[in-house]
């Protein structure tokens, strides 16, 4: 039975603005959902708040509408639409959900004749409230932890003296965690009860009796309206029950489950879905696994929507999630679509993995001094990577390469930590780099049965990592002359990075290179085909591996590489790896709209990236995805595969523009802006010269290497001073000082975190107006696409300051002089591209602040404030297809817009959240505004100085 035909015109509800616990997965459930309903033929209409995410994008949905998520905006739309017939909820993340049951609440659904599809109310509120969820699992039979409900501050504190401690709070209705705490100690209870129900939007939370230890499995499933149930994926999480599984370090397919307990699960799991309501859609099941032979099961939660794990599980089987389950929502069934990797088996199927996949979370923690490092029940991290790889111990190395936190995998880089009560502590108090110091643990003697005891992570995954260091260990008795093939080839099987053996082996990188060269250990590629290569798949999405070379009988020798390089010419882009503070999905919207505009000007796309929640990482983005680091090794083993044209290295944020000088380095064409002037852009003193070349104005300033260098240059410059290290994204370790004491004590924390790093002194200009510009230039001229003036004062890092387009105080003089600096600077730059520069404005005289020849933070808000695809325009102009000329440029605005930050304080009670120059936001939401008497702006502008410090 094929799709409904009543439903002609649906709305879809998106995540809004980007905080800890819902990431850009939603922007990528939410761009599949819409292109699967136009495919169709489908009428779409989207909200959401987040003008940095590819679904808002003007081709995405027939009606955009970038407005805050409240019932107020939803009646609005529906009076514009009378037409909808539907609202699909279920791709916008807990956000979403919960605005679709308000409307529902306030019978506006009804009111309109609009049908929820994908989910129903029953099923919401049955999964978020504790309660009703535990009284079902009874009825069905489902095993849960002991626990109860409490509404009151009296109710809790009855059950925590039947239940007894460890207790674990959950507060319902809430996301990625929030309120949700671990009690050791009868002293503590009072404090986390009190937030969890303070935090519960129904005030409701459930306390259950903690499983601590227990091992935590989550299931994938997509069901159809006929009932057919399939199960994508199957996720073990290496760290035991107690940490979120947000923060979890996750495995697929899951490695030390029994066959018997897994079919026990995956029929609690059908069972569970077909209990909480007639739905078709996705959904995610979470159990806890007892540490014995019993493998008893226990149910946790279930949530009727895809999630973070549906993006990943995507990304890990190659089954498009999000845009089945859209489908599923329309009325098709599982056995009429087709497989969207081989095209010729239908999505009625369960994939097959003929590999692993580690994700690992990445935290900000240096962003929020002061702030809890240990990982419990809520959600820390900011993103995430993902390695593929053919065992555990490949994949699980790829996944430590691709964080970017200075480590070039475990181990073998002198960076563990030796300390035996740091080890112990770490392990103890999990800790963000618990996975590194596990490595650490075992090389320092602390035997198995003891890391287990104290983390409780399975024997099996320890195994893993005694195996990685007892090939270290042997590896380290060679030199790079007597190491042997077998030797070496193992160790690139284990994912070991050429950076590490090298270190073993006490010699450089490319020594490693050449040597394995030499012996024909050579990358290859596979295909990921969600069935173990049973049928052909058409999708071209790799990851790399090694194989032994085979002989066939005639003699030929080869290693069998999946991934056939055409005779069309190519382009590389370089994506932005995994979300953190400073680089979100800003990045990763320019690299898809990079990819797409190559493809116009008749290029073969390459797209090199390792962020599973990210549309950049969709299978048919790009011509050709690698699911691989953004890391040297991997990088250049890929462009010598495909042999490209260029790399485009300008869309990426930091993670690609760090390897523009290796990339010239060894000869490899950079797209657009040279690496030379990328690198003069970075360096503060080669920077500043330019500036004065040109009699542009710049605060005074001076470089140093060392504390005693600084406190020489105090003398000099008048306090306060902004500190400032070169080459970093998101102002990081930028801090406003007043005193030598307070400069001394920043500089010498600095150089230690960043050693030998150039420091950029500057007089801060007290009281400042701050105002950034984007543009294109080709080389010869200029467009400003947008200027943009910040409401905070100057001394508030650009990413945490509303930011309002066009500026609404700075006279003609000012922006005749903003104009003028930022096309001079564009030209001597020798911009191809794009370029963002800030501004400091002091006493009607505007003095630069930096310049960045990349794509910002803010091109994706211009972009759509303006309706105008500015990337796509910035792209044929690196590529040399276009000329700025060749462009109508027609940007659209009546009134303003302004960019807002939002932060995540509320994961970090403890911490200060006064404003500076290192920034803190992880999102940002556009507010459109007819004029400067808006309420709105008049409240922001009245708070700008609240929050600044030094």
């Amino acid at each position: 039975m094929p799709k409904r035909n009543d439903l002609k015109c649906i709305l879809i509800i998106g995540s809004g603005p980007i905080v800890i616990g819902q990431a850009c997965e939603f922007d990528y459930s939410g761009s599949q959902a819409l292109r699967s309903l136009r495919e169709d033929g489908i009428e779409t209409v989207l909200i959401n708040s987040n003008p940095a995410t590819i679904m808002t994008d003007p081709s995405m949905a027939d009606h955009v509408y970038l407005k805050p998520l409240n019932t107020k905006s939803i009646i609005e739309i529906l009076k514009n639409h009378p037409n909808i017939d539907a609202v699909l909820p279920t791709m916008g993340g807990q956000t979403a959900l919960n605005l679709a049951i308000e409307a529902d609440e306030k019978g506006i659904w009804e009111e309109y004749g609009v049908e929820l599809i994908g989910v129903d109310i029953d099923a919401i509120n049955i999964t978020e409230d504790r309660e009703q969820f535990r009284e079902l699992m009874t009825k069905i039979g489902v095993p849960m932890a002991p626990q109860a409900t409490a509404t009151s501050f009296l109710k809790g504190k009855e059950i925590a003296q039947e239940f007894g401690f460890p207790l674990v709070i959950r507060a319902s209705y809430t996301l990625g965690g929030a309120g949700a705490s671990i009690v050791y100690k009868k002293e503590d209870f009072d404090m986390h009860l009190s937030r969890g129900l303070e935090i519960s939007p129904i005030h409701e939370v459930m306390i259950d009796k903690a499983m601590m230890g227990w091992k935590e499995y989550e299931l994938e499933l997509l069901r159809d309206k006929n009932d057919n149930v399939v199960i994508i994926c199957t996720i073990e999480n290496m760290d035991p029950m107690g940490i979120h599984t947000g923060d979890s370090i996750t495995v697929a397919p899951a490695m030390t489950l029994s066959d018997r307990t897994f079919q026990r699960m995956r029929d609690m799991a059908i069972k569970m879905m077909r209990s909480i309501g007639d739905f078709a859609g996705g959904c995610n099941v979470q159990f806890a696994v007892s540490p014995d032979d019993k493998e008893d099961i226990i149910a946790i939660e279930i949530n009727p929507r895809v999630s973070r794990s549906s993006a990943l599980a995507s990304k890990a089987t190659g089954y498009p999630i999000a845009k089945i389950a859209a489908k599923l929502a329309m009325g098709y069934t599982l056995d009429e679509l087709d497989n969207q990797i081989t095209k010729s088996t239908s999505a009625l199927f369960e994939p097959t993995l003929d590999y692993v996949i580690v994700k690992i979370p990445r935290w900000n923690f240096d962003k929020f001094e002061g702030a809890d490092r240990e990982l419990g029940l809520a959600m820390k991290s900011v993103g995430e990577v993902m390695g593929i790889g053919r065992s555990f111990q490949e994949a699980l190395h790829k996944a430590t390469q691709s964080l970017e936190i200075k480590r070039n995998g475990l181990g073998a880089d002198g960076k563990g930590y030796k300390d035996y009560d740091v080890i112990i502590d770490k392990l103890t108090h999990a800790s963000w780099d618990r996975v590194f110091v596990i490595y650490d643990a075992i090389q320092m003697g602390i035997p198995l049965s003891r890391i287990h005891e104290i983390t409780k992570i399975d024997m099996w995954f320890l195994k893993q990592y005694e195996e990685l260091y007892y090939l270290e260990k042997e590896i380290s008795t060679f030199n790079i002359d007597t190491i042997q093939k077998e030797l070496l080839l193992e160790a690139k099987q284990k994912g070991y990075g050429d950076r590490q053996i090298a270190h073993m082996l006490g010699c450089w990188e490319s020594e490693v290179y050449k040597k394995r060269e030499a012996m024909g250990i050579n990358r290859v590629y596979k295909l990921v085909d969600t069935c173990a290569a049973e049928f052909e798949a058409v999708t071209p999405y790799y990851y790399s591996t090694f194989e032994d070379v085979v002989e066939t009988a005639d003699g030929t020798k080869y290693a069998d590489n999946e991934s056939k390089v055409s005779d069309k010419k190519k382009i590389v882009v370089l994506g932005s790896g995994p979300n953190r503070i400073g680089q979100g999905i800003e990045f990763d919207y320019s690299c898809v709209h990079g990819v797409l505009a190559a493809a116009e000007c008749g290029y073969e796309t390459i797209m090199i990236n390792c962020n599973p929640e990210t549309v950049s990482t969709d299978f048919d983005t790009a011509d050709k995805l690698y699911f691989e680091p953004v890391f040297w090794e991997h990088i250049y083993d890929i462009i010598r595969h495909e042999n490209p044209e260029g790399v485009i290295v300008q869309l990426g944020g930091q993670t690609a523009l760090k390897l523009a000088e290796k990339l010239d380095k060894y000869g490899i064409n950079i797209i657009g802006t040279s690496f030379e002037s990328l690198d003069l852009a970075e360096d503060r003193g080669s920077f500043s010269k330019l500036l004065k070349d040109n009699n542009i104005p710049y605060p005074e300033f001076g470089v140093a290497e060392t504390a005693e260098e600084a406190l020489k240059l105090s003398d000099e410059l008048d306090f306060p001073i902004l500190v400032r290290p070169s080459y970093v994204l998101g102002g990081q370790g930028m801090k406003i000082v007043i005193n030598k004491e307070e400069l001394e004590e920043h500089v010498v924390d600095l150089l230690r975190k960043i050693p030998n790093n150039k420091l950029l002194l500057d007089h801060y200009l007290d009281g400042a107006i701050e105002a950034e510009a984007d543009a294109i230039c080709d080389g010869e001229d200029v467009y400003i696409i947008g200027i943009m003036e910040h409401i905070e004062p100057c001394g508030i890092h650009s990413g945490d300051s509303n930011a309002t387009l066009p500026p609404f105080n700075l006279g003609d003089l000012i922006i005749e002089q903003i104009k003028d600096h930022t096309k001079k600077i564009a030209l001597e730059l020798n911009t191809v591209g794009l370029i963002n520069i800030q501004f400091a404005i002091k006493d009607d005289m505007v003095y630069i602040i930096e310049a960045n020849p990349r794509a910002s933070r803010t091109v994706p808000f211009i972009a759509k404030a303006y309706k105008e695809p500015y990337v796509n325009y910035a792209t044929k102009v690196m590529l040399g297809h276009n000329k700025i000329k060749d462009f109508t440029f027609n940007p659209q605005l009546e009134g303003y817009a302004i960019k807002q930050p939002v932060f995540s304080f509320n994961k970090f009670p403890q911490v200060n959240k006064n404003l500076g120059p290192e920034m803190k936001s992880t999102g940002e939401s556009i507010l459109f505004i007819d004029s400067l008497k808006d309420d709105e702006f008049y409240e922001l502008y009245h708070r700008r100085k609240m929050y600044l410090s030094k």
